[in-house]
């Protein structure tokens, strides 16, 4: 068999690009010098600074603290003075002045406003108070007044929320009307009364007392003397029934009229006010 030599080489190198792999030259060492870094000053310029800003910090508190400690003297000057407002009818003026008396000689800065707003509120009279400082040496105090709207027993009064307070002095509430009841019911028997003011109003009449016993029957007295026996429960349609039974049949004779009983379901009993008989003359 014989070859050709001029196509041998060609066949070979044909053969030998088939499995041929490109080699990279390796990468150059680095040097001895660039492996150790070259000198820098950030490494040194971030310690400096990790050490400056404490030193910076507790410079600033020394310069605000000596700044404060002088600045103190100037700002924290005694109260001169205290003012006082309000529509006050019935708070004492010289009672509000012996209140405030324990403060006076705390600074403006130093007074307990706290303290002195809950002995105003312990003032019988004060519903609320606001007490506020004023730059640079002014106390100014906004006093809320109790509203009486009845009487409750016999030694204290009312308020248009349900909530007794005791002046020293009530008597001069008589013409209130009178509310009593168990002490945790304040607040019901104020709504009730305010019910059946709004129903007796129009037809003229005014609810003199309202009480509710202990075992949970209303009893109302008008101011014409009539007392109504409500019972227990229903107390507001029991009270239109007697409205339009006394609007249709009972309004002119509403004098004679001593008690009405409205414990019954679908209607009432009425007794009526003995006459008097006329005195005699002597003769």
């Amino acid at each position: 068999m014989i070859r050709d030599s001029r196509t041998a080489p060609a066949a070979r190198r044909k053969a030998s690009s088939r499995g041929a792999v490109r080699v990279t030259p390796p990468a150059p060492r680095p040097s001895v010098r660039s492996r150790l870094g070259k000198p820098s000053f950030d490494g040194l310029g971030r310690r400096l600074q990790s050490l400056l800003w404490p030193l910076l910090l507790v410079a600033l508190g020394m310069g605000l603290y000596e700044l404060g400690s002088r600045l103190m003297p100037l700002a924290d000057r005694p109260v001169s003075l205290i003012t006082v407002d309000g529509e006050l009818l019935y708070i004492d003026r010289e009672a509000v002045q012996k209140v405030i008396q324990p403060y006076l000689h705390e600074s403006f800065l130093g007074i307990d406003l706290n303290g002195l707003h809950a002995d105003l509120l312990a003032m019988p009279w004060v519903a609320d108070a606001s007490v506020k400082r004023v730059w640079p040496d002014k106390l100014v105090i906004d006093l809320d007044e109790q509203l009486p709207i009845a009487r409750w027993g016999d030694a204290a009064l009312l308020n248009n929320q349900g909530k007794a307070f005791t002046p020293d002095d009530i008597s001069r509430f008589a013409q209130l009307p009178q509310l009593d009841g168990p002490e945790r019911a304040k607040r019901r028997v104020m709504r009730h009364y305010q019910q059946f003011s709004s129903l007796l109003r129009p037809q003229g009449m005014v609810v003199s007392k309202l009480e509710l016993r202990d075992r949970g029957s209303w009893f109302l007295t008008t101011e014409d003397g009539i007392e109504v026996l409500l019972g227990r429960d229903n107390l507001v349609d029991k009270m239109q029934r007697f409205m339009t039974i006394e609007q249709r049949l009972l309004q002119d004779r509403r004098e004679m009229i001593a008690r009405v009983d409205l414990r019954y379901s679908n209607g009432m009993a009425v007794a009526w006010r003995e006459p008097v008989e006329p005195a005699e003359s002597g003769e």
